[in-house]
């Protein structure tokens, strides 16, 4: 690799050799090919001039791609799928003639575009579910683990540890069947012609409509798509792009939303981010844990996010039948935006496979706001005891009040001694710490928790059971 020129850090620093691989320009270019030998067939099943001995010599040359030859050949055509074409006929050449009959270039560039996006979804999808799975496992140690909630990052009433991880995984089972979503609603280009007319093959085979439909299907069908678009111009729509670019970058606000709870909790010494034992957290401050990995995630989601306007962008001033101001954008957006979420998605996998939680901590700041929580439950049990109820409530704010201040200036908490010291109560400070169980107060929380990822099991168990997904080459 050279040092020389520039890089793109998703592809040096953060993206895996999956996503690196799927958008090679091998991969990319092979796809072509495929595409190509696809037409062939077709063409050659429906009865056009085209022999299965072309239709063989393609295939048998599907990967010695000879990049430098495309792109000298590029230089002087200005055009880089009729470049490839040329150097597809140079390595097959009784099969030269008869390379893209009748398409137009989008029939090999959208296309593959739409199986590396098919494929590239695919992978996220076992990266999300991994991620989930890691969730799951973390909500249900500590579904009945107490810990302050907070509502405008102010204490609040208890929640727990687990409780709080579901809010996170609810937010991630919603990227799934985004995503799941549009997986299900792809469809397949096909050749369709320069307009989305067909009519060059409808020339090519002589008015018969019905041979042009078989010739799509039977292609389609080879990708493994059973529907192609039912109208589109020279291109798939390009509303698809943006369809893909905002399910990625749902993904991004759950992750970045994930990262940045657990950088607030980090501040508390609450919940940590993994931190390996020689690991450096600044360069001048060597006592410092910053929560690195989770700032990356904010980072890059920050990114993916706003890449996903880029698409809407583009999808909005397609012009009649095709522009191509769509072709240069698309070629930075649509690859990065799934090299980031890939990125986001591989921190997300380390941070929640190790997220350290400081029980103790936890604890010590329950104990802390406990007092003011159980106020109503200790103005009940005055009442029982004979107390008036607005008397008490009136005592129970005065006293919080004078509690919240004497903490304000860095002492300890006193409000349970300063309620034991008013008569209207009847209690005592130590009968008053008896109703102190944080337990008390999670109130559904468990049962919460073993609901949700009751029903989201069976997702967890198939993703366990499924196989990544190879690059289809």
């Amino acid at each position: 690799m050279s040092k020389d020129r520039y890089e793109s850090p998703l592809a040096s620093r953060y993206a895996s050799e999956y996503m690196l691989g799927l958008f090679s320009p091998r991969t990319r270019i092979r796809t072509w090919r495929r595409l190509w030998v696809a037409l062939a067939r077709a063409e050659h099943q429906l009865g056009l001039p085209i022999t299965a001995e072309q239709v063989a010599e393609l295939e048998a040359h599907l990967d010695d791609i000879d990049f430098d030859l495309a792109a000298q050949r590029e230089k002087e055509v200005r055009h880089d799928v009729m470049a490839h074409v040329y150097t597809y006929g140079k390595a097959a050449p009784s099969a030269a003639g008869i390379i893209h009959l009748g398409a137009t270039s989008c029939y090999v560039t959208d296309n593959a575009d739409l199986l590396l996006y098919r494929d590239g979804l695919r992978y996220l999808r076992g990266e999300l579910l991994a991620v989930m799975a890691n969730l799951a496992r973390f909500a249900d140690r500590y579904k009945a683990t107490p810990t302050l909630g907070y509502t405008h990052y102010q204490p609040a009433q208890l929640v727990t540890v687990g409780k709080r991880a579901c809010l996170w995984l609810q937010d991630l089972l919603s990227d799934l069947e985004e995503l799941d979503f549009v997986l299900g609603s792809l469809r397949f280009l096909g050749c369709r012609g320069t307009t989305g007319t067909e009519a060059s093959f409808l020339d090519l085979f002589d008015g018969d409509g019905a041979k042009v439909d078989e010739m799509n299907r039977l292609i389609a069908a080879e990708f493994g798509f059973d529907q192609c678009f039912s109208v589109c111009g020279q291109t798939y729509p390009r509303k698809l792009d943006s369809r893909i670019l905002n399910c990625l970058s749902s993904i991004a606000q759950s992750c970045y939303r994930f990262a940045n709870d657990l950088r607030l909790l980090q501040h508390d010494r609450q919940l940590e981010e993994p931190f390996e034992k020689n690991q450096i957290g600044s360069s001048a401050m060597a006592y410092k844990r910053n929560p690195m990995r989770c700032e990356r995630i904010c980072s890059l989601s920050r990114y993916l996010m706003a890449d996903a306007q880029n698409a809407a962008m583009t999808a909005s001033v397609q012009w009649l039948e095709r522009t191509l101001d769509d072709s240069a954008n698309r070629r930075i957006s649509l690859p990065e935006g799934f090299l980031c979420a890939d990125a986001i998605l591989r921190l997300m996998q380390n941070v929640t496979d190790g997220i350290h939680v400081n029980e103790k901590v936890i604890d010590r700041a329950v104990r802390e706001y406990l007092p003011f929580i159980a106020t109503e439950n200790l103005m009940m049990e005055g009442v029982k005891r004979g107390g008036d109820r607005q008397e008490l409530h009136e005592i129970i704010r005065s006293c919080s009040m004078a509690a919240t201040a004497r903490m304000k200036e860095g002492e300890s908490c006193d409000l349970l001694r300063r309620l034991a010291a008013e008569p209207a109560f009847g209690m005592t400070e130590a009968e008053m710490e008896a109703v102190l169980d944080p337990s008390a107060y999670i109130g559904r929380c468990p049962e919460q928790v073993d609901a949700f990822l009751a029903r989201i099991q069976p997702l967890l168990d198939s993703a366990q059971a499924a196989e990544k997904p190879e690059i289809n080459l």
